[in-house]
C-alpha cells in the first residue's frame, strides 16, 4: 500500500499480540498495543518492535490518551477482544464480575477515538451471560456513537484455522453497512461447521497438516531448538493411558481405574443441579486424543496437559499448540510455562485476524468515501444450527426487539 492509503490500527486487550500479527500480515500498521498482563507486554515487545506498546487498564484509559500516545494519528481501525474469563463457557459464570464490563469500555474507547472501523472478538459464553446484557453493552455502545454493526457468531475452522473454536465477531464501521467475510473452508466435527454454504469450499487444514515438519519433541526444555518444543517425562500411568486412548477418544473412553482421580467429582458436580447428563453433555472429557485428519479441538490454556497428540502417546508441546492456532514457530512467547499456555489458549489465531483484516482493508481502500446513514444493526446472526437453545433464543428475541430491521428476524 502506498503512504496516502497505509491503514492503521489500534490493538486493545493484546494478549499475545495474535491479532496484532493478523491484521499486519494484513497490511495495517498497528500504532499502539495495550494490555495490562506483564507476560503479554513482554511478548508484544518481543515480537513488535515496532508498535508501541503501553501497559495499563483499558477503564482508565481515554480515547484522547491513545490518540495522544500515538502522535495524533487516527487509526483506521480499532480491534479487540476484552477478556473473557468472566462469562466463558470453560468456567463459572459470575454476572458480578468486573472483567465484564470491559465489554462497555471497548464501545467507549472506540467511540472517544473515533475510527473508521472497529472489530470486536470474544467467545460465545458472552452471548447468554446475563441475559445478553453484555452484547447489549456493546451493541448500544457503538451505535449510539455513530457505528452500523454485523455481528456473527462464527467458527475459526471456517476461515482456515485448523481448530474448531467459536468465537463472536463483531465489526463495525461509520456510515454504510460494514459486511462481513463469507467463510473461506469447510470444516467438520464441530455443529454449524459444515453448511450449504461452504460444501464447495476447501477443507480447513487438519491436525496432521498443522504439524508438519515440526519434528520430534525435545526432552527438555534446554534441548528444545523451537521454544516450548519439548516434553517432560510423563509417568508410567500417563504413558498407559495415552496408548488406550483411541482416535477421538477421550477419559471416559478410559476404564474407571486409569481416570483422573478427579474426574468423577467434576462428572458428577456437572449434573449436581439435577439436569439430566444428557442435556449437559455427561462427563468433562478430560484428556482426549485429537483426530489427525481434523481441526483440533479449540486450544485453552490446558490443551498441552490435555490434548494427546493424533498418533504418539504424549500430550501435545506448547509450541504444537501454538501451531494450531496458527502462531509461526518464529513467534516466542515471555514467562513461565504455566504463563505461555495462558497467552497461546487466550491468543486470536492469526490466520483469522488477518482474513478479517483483508476484509476491512479491502472494504476501506475500494470504497474509502462513505454514505451517510443512520447506524444500525445489519444482522445478528449467532446459530448455524437448526434451532437455538432457549438461552440463546431468550437473548435474540431482546435484541430483535431492541433493534430489528422490520420484521427480519436477525438471527435466523
Amino acid at each position: 500500500m502506498s503512504g496516502a492509503t497505509r491503514l492503521s490500527s489500534v490493538d486493545l486487550f493484546a494478549g499475545a499480540g495474535g491479532l496484532t500479527l493478523g491484521l499486519q500480515r494484513a497490511g495495517f500498521d498497528t500504532l499502539l498495543a495495550n494490555d495490562n498482563w506483564r507476560p503479554a507486554l513482554d511478548t508484544l515487545r518481543s515480537n513488535f518492535g515496532d508498535t508501541v506498546v503501553e501497559a495499563g487498564c483499558v477503564r482508565e484509559l481515554t480515547g484522547a490518551w491513545l490518540l495522544e500516545r500515538v502522535g495524533g494519528t487516527m487509526p483506521s481501525l480499532v480491534a479487540g477482544g476484552p477478556p473473557c474469563q468472566g462469562f466463558t463457557s470453560a468456567g463459572a459464570r459470575r454476572s458480578d464480575d468486573l472483567r465484564n464490563t470491559l465489554v462497555g469500555q471497548f464501545a467507549r474507547l472506540v467511540v472517544e477515538v473515533q475510527p473508521q472501523w472497529f472489530l470486536f472478538e470474544n467467545v460465545e459464553g458472552m452471548l447468554t451471560a446475563s441475559g445478553g446484557d453484555f452484547v447489549i453493552d456493546l451493541l448500544d455502545g457503538v451505535r449510539d456513537g455513530g457505528y452500523s454493526v454485523r455481528l456473527r457468531k462464527v467458527n475459526v475452522a471456517n476461515y482456515g484455522v485448523s481448530q474448531l473454536r467459536k468465537r463472536v465477531i463483531a465489526i463495525g464501521t461509520r456510515g454504510s453497512d460494514p459486511g462481513f467475510p463469507t467463510p473461506s473452508h469447510r470444516a467438520y466435527g464441530a455443529p454449524g461447521t459444515q453448511t450449504i454454504n461452504t460444501a464447495m469450499l476447501p477443507p480447513a487444514p487438519t491436525v496432521i497438516e498443522a504439524l508438519e515438519g515440526i519434528g520430534e519433541p525435545a526432552g527438555s526444555e534446554d534441548q528444545a531448538t523451537v521454544q516450548g518444543h519439548f516434553m517432560a517425562c510423563a509417568s508410567e500411568f500417563d504413558t498407559r493411558r495415552f496408548s488406550l486412548l483411541g482416535p477421538g477418544q477421550t477419559m471416559r473412553d478410559l476404564p474407571e481405574e486409569l481416570r483422573h482421580h478427579s474426574y468423577t467429582r467434576r462428572a458428577n458436580r456437572r449434573v449436581s443441579d439435577g439436569m439430566p447428563s444428557e442435556k449437559r453433555g455427561g462427563a468433562p472429557a478430560g484428556i482426549r486424543r485429537l483426530l489427525a485428519e481434523e481441526p483440533s479441538k479449540a486450544i485453552t490454556s490446558a490443551a498441552s496437559r490435555e490434548f494427546v497428540h493424533p498418533v504418539q502417546d504424549r500430550c501435545l508441546t506448547l509450541r504444537e499448540c501454538a501451531r494450531l492456532q496458527g502462531f509461526p514457530d518464529s513467534f516466542e512467547f515471555s514467562g513461565s510455562r504455566s504463563d505461555q499456555a495462558t497467552l497461546i489458549g487466550n491468543a486470536i489465531p492469526p490466520p483469522f485476524a488477518e482474513l478479517f483484516g483483508r476484509w476491512v482493508a479491502g472494504r476501506e481502500l475500494s470504497a474509502p468515501s462513505h454514505a451517510d446513514e443512520s447506524p444500525r444493526l445489519y444482522e445478528f446472526h449467532v446459530s448455524n444450527g437448526s434451532g437455538l437453545s432457549p438461552a440463546l433464543r431468550r437473548v435474540a428475541e431482546r435484541v430483535n426487539a431492541r433493534y430489528k430491521i422490520g420484521s427480519v428476524p436477525l438471527w435466523c
